[in-house]
């Protein structure tokens, strides 16, 4: 049996504890997991199984939700910002990391943060969790995805401006995107040989250069080199034409130019159920795709749809990893 997974209790003052303590009580000891976190910050009535190590968390989630006891400074109150609680979530993410790094842990999964509030309250010098964890992993590199039972996609370029897209979008930017791509298939989800579809930057992938060059230039030169290294590559294709079921059917991940190209498809198809993957990290990170919806917070309303879909995830990528031949791998 592979380690119980950690949870990073996110910012105590959104939907984090409800999640994590809603996911426990439909998943109960099937899918171990233990919260790092303060138990008083979880809701009212929640069934707590305290633990003194991540080896406790399985015999304890047969009782209570398993909480490695992490001590913040303050109280929670839901719905609203206390700075005075920035520092114990950045380091309960820290301890997370260090447990799934030492093996204590199968994986990590991280509840949703407040940026600004880790800002104002402890200086946070990342743009967000996913920046801080390559950080403390020493890793200069990492990729997103999002994923649900019906599609996987990359987005080759994040969170920036649409009209930064052309210039950000380098030929080693793709190229180490779709490398570290292909290599966590392999690595997490049993995939001996990925097939990968590209979308293009442009309306109808540029249509030749009557609508732009950086498919030409840029996309096209990339997926070349890389099919002379045996990597199973289509693309740059049209995005509008891409994501629909019969399409769906040709390629393990799509990897997309930018944010809403990639992440409109997955949204539609599944909303609810969508997992954020950070690949390139020497750990398996998941975490639910919304933010911590301080505005539903302590209502006892919040979804764990995705928290849960997330947890089974990781559960699924650690039982990957365990099962590949032991030795130097990609």
């Amino acid at each position: 049996m592979t380690a119980p997974i950690a949870v990073s209790c996110g910012d105590p003052a959104g939907i984090g504890p409800e999640i994590s303590a809603r996911a426990w009580s439909s998943l109960g000891s099937s899918l171990p997991f233990f919260l790092i976190g303060d138990p008083r910050h979880l809701p009212p009535g929640t069934d707590v199984a305290i633990i003194d190590d991540p080896s406790e968390a399985i015999a304890a989630s047969r009782h209570g939700l398993p909480v490695l006891a992490h001590a913040f400074d303050a109280p929670a109150t839901p719905g609203l910002l206390t700075p005075e609680n920035a520092a114990g979530v950045i380091s309960a993410i820290a301890r997370g990391v260090s447990l799934v790094m030492d093996g204590a842990a199968s994986a990590l999964c991280t509840a949703p943060i407040h940026k600004k509030a880790l800002k104002d309250g402890a200086g946070f010098a990342f743009p967000g969790h996913t920046e801080y964890l390559a950080h403390l992993a020493g890793v200069d590199r990492v990729v997103m995805m999002l994923a649900c039972d019906a599609l996987k996609v990359v987005p080759t370029t994040i969170h920036i401006p649409v009209s930064d897209v052309p210039a950000a979008l380098t030929a080693d930017l793709l190229s180490q995107t779709l490398q570290i791509t292909a290599a966590a298939l392999t690595r997490d989800f049993g995939i001996a040989r990925p097939r990968i579809a590209v979308t293009g930057l442009n309306p109808h992938a540029g249509e030749g250069g009557a609508m732009g060059h950086e498919e030409i230039t840029v996309i096209e030169p990339v997926l070349a080199a890389l099919r002379q290294e045996g990597m199973i590559l289509t693309g740059p294709l049209s995005a509008d034409t891409m994501f629909h079921a019969a399409a769906r059917q040709n390629y393990d991940v799509a990897v997309a130019m930018y944010h809403d190209q990639a992440l409109i498809p997955i949204k539609t198809l599944d909303f609810a159920s969508g997992v954020n993957v950070t690949l390139g990290l020497p750990f398996i990170r998941t975490s639910p795709d919304h933010g911590t919806a301080f505005d539903i917070a302590g209502r006892g309303i919040a979804d764990p749809t995705s928290m849960i879909a997330a947890l089974k995830l990781a559960q699924r990528m650690a039982h990957s990893r365990a099962a590949r031949p032991k030795g130097p791998q990609t």
